[in-house]
This record gives structure tokens, sequence and C-alpha cells, in this order.
């Protein structure tokens, strides 16, 4: 199926057998590029995209033969631009590859993918590097910031075998992070549900709510403390109790999960710059830590064509390491 260009006219587009079981949201952030993905939510939650004349969800699974109606769609002629200009091709480090997927390496700084303000991520460019791969789609995501594992299916029903074990929660996802003060050893599950909201900029946030909020979406995290770090001498000020490095299983993947959990428990993440102790991050960057100490760090998954169970890490980078407790080892 050939990519509609964005333009000024009511477009329809017929799902085909290659996309069939994609999310509404991430089918049309491949195949309206240079559209930020603001501007893709508000026509799906505004009802201007139709699916078999119906209105749509942006979770909702498409199927061969499904019917899209996209409204008018104008762009800035910046934007237009941007859109016109491929993605600089990019390799990253592969941490496992077969016929079925590959794990890459992501670093911090890059996008999973184009869309709001940024004009390709990760599997723009690896599509770039890799012109004769005839499937590269992501698996999952990872904040722009947030740094490691990341999954990307090379065949379709590797895609969906491998989406299917994330939403059924049957993967064990485990992150690195390292957050603010000491972290009580009692406090292991975190089982908050979390609501999402706009800015007035339009920019996404997070927040923990209550259990009777409608739109309040069941959250759990699991914690293990893997060690604490005395805060250096220029850093005792703004964090007197030093910091905690935390493996972090989360059981639901929302938006910010981990963030959230961690800073509602009154402990920040180290470098979050959405969620976290903003005076400690500037002292922070002043002492080496420029970024959010967030990192995918192990994934355990079955494989989606053997069946074969697997667990895959990425190590540190350097530096993250470089705050990482005396102690504590990578076993």
């Amino acid at each position: 199926m050939s990519t509609p260009n964005p333009s000024a006219a009511v477009r329809h587009i017929t799902v085909d057998e290659e996309s069939a079981g994609q999310r509404l949201d991430n089918f049309l952030v491949r195949h309206l590029k240079g559209v930020p993905k603001s501007h893709i939510y508000r026509i799906i939650r505004s009802g201007e995209v139709r699916r078999n004349k119906g209105r749509a969800d942006a979770q909702d699974r498409l199927e061969a033969g499904d019917v899209l109606r996209l409204p008018p769609i104008r762009l800035s002629g910046r934007v237009e631009e941007r859109a016109a200009q491929p993605a600089p091709a990019r390799d990253f480090p592969v941490l496992f590859e077969d016929e079925a997927f590959l794990a890459i390496d992501k670093p911090a700084g890059v996008a999973v993918h184009g869309g709001s303000g940024v004009s390709f991520g990760v599997i723009e460019q690896l599509r770039q590097a890799r012109p004769l791969a005839r499937l590269l789609e992501l698996v999952h995501r990872l904040d722009r910031e947030t740094s490691g594992l990341l999954l990307v299916a090379k065949k379709r029903s590797a895609l969906k075998a491998l989406q299917d074990q994330f939403r059924e929660r049957q993967t064990g996802k485990t992150y690195l992070a390292l957050v603010k003060g000491r972290w009580p050893a009692r406090l292991k599950v975190l089982d908050q549900p979390l609501h999402k909201y706009l800015l007035p900029d339009g920019e996404r946030r997070v927040r923990v709510t209550g259990r009777d909020d409608p739109d309040g979406m069941p959250s759990v995290s699991l914690v293990r403390v893997a060690g604490h770090l005395t805060a250096p001498p220029e850093l005792v000020q703004a964090a007197p109790d030093g910091f905690s490095l935390l493996q972090v299983t989360i059981k639901t993947g929302r938006t910010h999960q981990i963030r959230v959990h961690l800073a509602s428990a009154g402990h920040p993440i180290a470098g979050d710059d959405k969620y976290g102790d903003f005076e400690l991050n500037r002292q922070l960057a002043r002492a080496g830590l420029r970024r959010m100490f967030l990192h995918a760090w192990r994934l355990r998954l079955i494989h989606p064509l053997t069946g074969e169970e697997m667990q895959l890490q990425s190590e540190l980078p350097p530096d993250l390491l470089a705050w990482v407790p005396a102690q504590w080892k990578q076993d």
C-alpha cells in the first residue's frame, strides 16, 4: 500500500494484511509522516477519524479491509519541509537478533519514533539503515530520556505475538532507577491508578489518582532496593539522605508509570525533568549527571516463533554507571 502524503483533502485508506493487528494511533503515526502526534490524537478524540464509518479509538486494533476516513490535514510550511526530508540512517547496538525480531540498546535522548515536534526517531533511522528489511515495527515504547532495551519486530506474526505478551502481562520488564532519598525496604508494591492529562500547551502529563476515578488506569510497579549511595559533598544539602538504586519491575505499561509512581512516593528519579526535584536536577547536572537515571535493564519474554523463554539484558551506559553504588553488581 502506498503511503499517503498529508494533504488538505478528505482521504480514505484501506488497511492491508501487513497492517492488520496494529493500533490505530501507531498506524496513523506511520502513515501521516510529519504530522505531530498531538494532532493525530486530537483528530481521533474529536471523531474526525472514522473506522468503517464509525467512531474510532486510538487503541483500536485494525483489521485487514478496514476503511479509515481521514480529515483534511494542513501542515505549516516548516513541518512540511521536515516531513519531506528522510531520517538519517543510523544503526543502534544490537543485543539480540534473529529472523523474528531484534533487541537494540536505545541511547537516552532519542525518541522511539517521530511526532510531537520530533521529525524522526529510532524506528525511522533504523528503516533508513536497513532499506532491504521487509518490515521493521516497534513492539513497545520507551520515553525519549530512558535508555536501554527496545524490541523491534521483523515479522508481522512476531509483532502481534510480542505485543500480545506485553498486553497480557506475560513479560517481565525491569528498569534501574536512581531516586532521591533512602527508599524504605518495606515498600515493595506500588499499586496506584494513573490518570493522563494535558497541560495548557498540549504537553502530556500523568498523575496518581483515586480508585474511584473512571479515567484512572490500574498501574502496578514492584520495587526492590539494589543499594544506597551517599550524596557527594556538593549534593548533601539537596539530598541529605543520599540516593537509592532501585530495580523496578512493571506489571502494567502505563505512560510515565515508573516516574510518577516513584515521585508520588516521595522519591523522584534523579534527573527527571517532568516529575523530579528541579533544584536537585540542576545540581546533579553540575556534578555530571545530565540526564534522567532510568534504564530499561532486563526483559523476560517468550520467543514469538519458538516458544523459548528468554531473558535479555542491557548494561548500564557509562554516564549512569558512574552513579551506581559500589556494592551493587549486575548479577
